[in-house]
This record gives C-alpha cells, structure tokens and sequence, in this order.
C-alpha cells in the first residue's frame, strides 16, 4: 500500500487477536514457548510496518484472563518473555517514535513486569509516530466489570447522578479512554471467534480471520488485508442515500 494510501479507506486503528504459536510451534516439533518467541519477532515486523501503512493505531491480545488456565510452565514463560521483550525492546520502541500503553488487570501481574510497564509508559508517552497498546491479562467481560464498579463508585460518592451515566460517560472509565475504536479486528490461525478481546469497543469493527498462524504473518499479508478493508463500506446502522 502506497504511502499516500487514501486515509478514509486506511484503518487508523488496528487490533489484532495474535494466535496459533503453540500450534506453529508443535508443527516443527518444538515446545510451545518456542511458538510465542517467535510471535514476540512477528510483533517487531507488523509494528515496524505501520507507519508505512498508515496504521497509528496498533493493539494486540498478548495475554488473555483466561490464559492462567495454561500450564504454570507456559504461563511463567510467557511472563519471562513479556519482561525480556519490554528490557530488550525497549530502546528501539522509544527511538522509533512508539507510544506504549497497557491494558488489562495489572493486580495480578508480577511486580517486576508492572515495572517495565509503567517504565515504558512513562518514557513513550511524548511519541507519536505509531501508538502500540498491549493487552496483557486483559479480558473484555473483565474490563467492562471493572468500568461499571468505577462508574457506580462515582455515583455513590455523588460526583456523577444516575442520569448522566451513558454510553459515552461508560467508555470514559474503560481501560481504553485514550483509544478510538478499532476500526479492523484481524485474528490470525484460523479461529473465527473474538474470545473476549475489545467487547465494547469493537461493536462496529470490520472483521478478518486468517489461517496463517501468527509466526507466519507478514508484513506483505497486513497490507493486503488493509487493502481489502478499504473496499469494505463501513454504514454503522445507516442506509446509503
């Protein structure tokens, strides 16, 4: 897509539901870690793209309220990747102009890695280039549960009647305030569902389902898949005239 790609047919907002590097991993006879090292690369490639293709908004599911039910080895090795991505990625995101957010239930998360994440925020937050938000103990039910205890304590507390509570004042205690809404959700493996991810925020997003596992999704395949949505008519509820 060429840089002057027309930006009402470009997604500003793209999110991304990562999956298949267990299966990837397995394909090649190696355990699943070896899968989600992989994907972390897989990462650098679509992130680095972005600018290019006009995406400023890039988030991605990296770890899900329903992953604690993985084996604790895999799911400590997916919390030492997280921490060695945030060490070694950390130069290079801030130099590359990227502004990193976190959402998700951080309470649950080791200390150590909730460092590096407030770390990251802190020294990106200026960037404006691309804007990458990771998703990480993140699960939409959840997000929406902790919004409406946020709201009702507002209300109980008297700084907010009943009355002003609507759609928009709700999406102002989500954990994604300072995002737009997706304008693509693309999931990658073959699956065809949402599992949980950007349940609010997605209600109007175009959908894609890709059978590449995520280790295997290029940069060449990102751009045609924007390509396509750009073909796409997006009415959310109207009728052309």
């Amino acid at each position: 897509m060429p840089k002057d790609a027309d930006a009402r047919t470009t997604p500003a907002h793209v999110a991304i539901i990562m999956d298949g590097n267990g299966r990837w991993a397995q394909q090649r006879g190696r355990p699943r870690l070896f899968g989600h090292h992989a994907g972390a690369r897989r990462v650098r490639d679509i992130l680095s793209s972005c600018p290019e293709l006009g995406v400023k908004y890039l988030t991605i599911f990296a770890f899900s309220t329903e992953n604690w039910k993985r084996t604790q080895t895999e799911v400590a090795g997916l919390m030492s990747l997280f921490r060695k991505y945030l060490e070694r990625e950390a130069n290079e995101l801030f130099e590359k102009g990227v502004c990193v957010r976190f959402i998700g239930d951080r309470i649950r998360l080791d200390h150590k890695l909730v460092s590096l994440m407030d770390e990251l925020e802190l020294r990106t937050a200026d960037n404006d280039r691309v804007h990458l938000t990771v998703a990480l103990n993140y699960g939409g039910r959840d997000e929406v549960t902790r919004a409406a205890k946020r709201l009702a304590f507002e209300v109980e507390q008297g700084r907010l009647t009943h009355d002003e509570v609507d759609a928009e004042t709700l999406a102002g205690f989500l954990d994604t305030y300072f995002l737009p809404d997706p304008d693509l959700v693309i999931r990658t493996s073959g699956e065809a569902r949402i599992s949980n991810f950007l349940l609010w925020q997605s209600a109007y997003a175009e959908y894609e389902f890709v059978d590449t596992l995520w280790p295997d999704f290029t940069t060449e395949e990102f751009a045609k898949i924007l390509q396509s949505y750009g073909r796409r008519e997006r009415r959310f509820g109207a009728v052309r005239a």
